[in-house]
């Protein structure tokens, strides 16, 4: 008994036999996308000591640049203040119990996050500290990707000097935050480096910015009613206090008079020392440090041999030389 099928159903049998040997051409045309469908990408988090300055900005660019080319996903995330240490180990403590493969650490004080440091090591999740040391055993993290930020205070150190000139003068040192390594190293890289110099004289290193401009500007203000016209030069060790220091400056009509050096750079302070308002701006490379930190982290996890302590570079930037292109790109870095 034959049975006669209609040509359209004889049609669409053949059409499906067909798509079966052949895959949807789009399924493997972009290989990160499939990967992200099925979960296969690696997760990290990137966790900064805040995310409101521009420095923070530029490292995430080079965190989600590394993070396209090693095929992972990164979640960036970091406390709402740079003084808040029980939000920074609870957004640490939230990625791991997420899971997540891999976690890249600045912490915003050396001590306090050992501990969380070490969970993680117990847990089997591997960390990356970049930015700023951690006082925990070598052995808890797999790398420290950052500036050797000592060498750049004695940098600071000696551009104050050729700021000053020949007859030297009175300077301030002003730190940023208690408990903060990165800043603290540069803080004592630049006491260290200026003592080269006998006709200068620190009349004040004891003193803490705070961590916003506005702590800054108050903290600059009372040692400028302390010193009054003694002061001839300034270090600031970081954006925000550096930011604060200029605006002091500028108040009391002292802009070019006291000698600013300041590390990190932002638009307000490039444009200051295109005026002639701040001497020099000692430079880090963040976009660098978000990428090697990422990138370390990923090695790490794949099995290869990475560096222990991965040095990032460090640049000095004046007037003369801010043209220069290698100087410009990071004294005006790509931000997120």
């Amino acid at each position: 008994m034959h049975v006669k099928l209609p040509v359209t159903l004889i049609v669409a049998a053949l059409f499906c036999c067909l798509a079966g040997c052949h895959p949807p051409a789009d399924d493997n045309a972009n290989p990160k996308t499939a990967a992200e469908a099925t979960g296969d990408l690696l997760h990290f988090a990137v966790i900064p000591k805040g995310e409101n300055h521009i420095y923070w900005q530029s490292v995430r660019i080079g965190a989600e640049q590394a993070a396209k080319e090693v095929g992972a996903r990164i979640t960036f995330k970091g406390p709402a203040k740079e003084s808040d240490r029980s939000e920074q180990i609870d957004v640490f403590q939230g990625f791991l119990n997420a899971q997540v493969d891999g976690i890249c650490l600045a912490p915003l004080d050396a001590d306090a996050l050992v501990r969380p440091v070490e969970e993680a090591k117990r847990a089997g999740v591997p960390v990356v500290i970049f930015d700023s040391g951690l006082n925990a055993k070598p052995e808890d993290y797999v790398a420290f990707v950052a500036t050797d930020n000592f060498r750049g205070g004695q940098i600071a150190a000696d551009a104050m000097a050729a700021s000053l000139g020949d007859d030297g003068g009175k300077v301030i040192c002003l730190r940023y935050h208690q408990g903060s390594d990165s800043t603290h190293r540069r803080e004592e890289g630049f006491l260290d480096g200026i003592a080269k110099y006998p006709n200068i004289e620190v009349i004040s290193s004891d003193q803490y910015s705070g961590t916003t401009t506005e702590s800054a500007v108050d903290k600059a203000q009372a040692l400028f009613n302390r010193f009054g016209e003694n002061v001839d030069g300034v270090f600031t060790a970081c954006e925000p206090n550096a930011e604060g220091m200029l605006r002091a400056i500028r108040d009391r009509g002292l802009a070019g008079k006291v000698k600013l050096v300041a590390f990190d750079s932002s638009d307000s302070l490039r444009e200051a020392m295109s005026a002639g308002h701040v001497a020099a701006i000692i430079l880090q490379d963040p976009v660098r440090i978000g990428n090697l930190a990422v990138k370390t982290l990923a090695a790490s996890i794949r099995g290869e041999t990475v560096e222990k302590n991965v040095d990032t570079g460090i640049f000095v930037a004046t007037k003369k030389n801010q043209d220069e292109p290698a100087i410009a790109s990071l004294l005006n870095p790509p931000q997120s």
